[in-house]
């Protein structure tokens, strides 16, 4: 579905990205891993359109898209739900999650999707008149997952979802996009800096540093091996 070869992404000369090359078939969940700084963010910003490459090719279900705006590659089934949650603070929780189904293939089912949405996020429904930038930033986390959902997307791209959020909120977190993937069957990438869980729900992953890809395997492999214990496990 997803295949990134020979990726390059530079930020004022310095370079965030240095040839990465990796694949995402359909169905699958990838995680990609690593420290601070290793790009993690920036990849998904260039799939998603939001920078641009200085080298390499992105494919997406066999389509050449480097060239393509965000806005297109979203129309083609890529949902990006981006690290810091962007929720639009001055609308409703609705209204948040009405954005989301802008494209065409998510408006015929947009009251379907909302339902939905709803039963992976009961505490969504219960807000949905309250202004988002009044939420708490677990529900910030959610409604920006649940705006995701409403894309109706074929591949959903997630950024660091549990970023400063507490332990308990995290494992709701990663328990509602595990029962997303069960849902919808969707193709997720998600990028994490907490490797044990992260690793734990994906079939294949990917471990990034300084813009290189160092590590990928199976979920087994990845976590079993010694050079992911010492650097993430302790």
């Amino acid at each position: 579905m997803l295949r990134v070869s020979g990726l390059s992404v530079a930020y004022g000369g310095l370079r965030a990205l240095d040839g990465i090359s990796l694949e995402v078939r359909e169905g699958e969940f990838v995680t990609i891993v690593g420290p601070n700084g290793a790009g993690k963010t920036t990849l998904l910003k260039a799939v998603s359109g939001t920078v641009a490459a200085t080298a390499g090719r992105i494919e997406y279900q066999d389509r050449a898209i480097g060239r393509l705006p965000a806005s297109a590659r979203a129309g083609l089934g890529i949902a990006h739900v981006p690290e810091g949650r962007k929720v639009f603070p001055s609308l409703t929780v609705l209204e948040n999650l009405e954005m989301g189904s802008y494209r065409a293939a998510a408006r015929a089912g947009r009251r379907q999707t909302l339902e939905e949405t709803f039963v992976l996020f009961p505490i969504l429904a219960q807000r949905r008149a309250q202004l988002a930038g009044s939420l708490s930033g677990g529900e910030q986390q959610m409604l920006a997952i649940g705006r995701g959902f409403m894309a109706r997307p074929d591949l959903l791209l997630l950024d660091e979802p549990s970023q400063g959020l507490g332990p308990r909120i995290v494992e709701q977190i990663f328990a509602t996009i595990a029962e997303i993937r069960r849902r919808r069957r969707l193709t997720i990438l998600l990028v994490e800096q907490r490797v044990v869980e992260a690793l734990e729900l994906c079939d294949r992953g990917y471990v990034l540093e300084t813009g290189r890809v160092v590590l990928e395997g199976a979920r087994a492999t990845l976590l079993g091996d010694p050079r992911v214990q010492r650097a993430y496990l302790g």
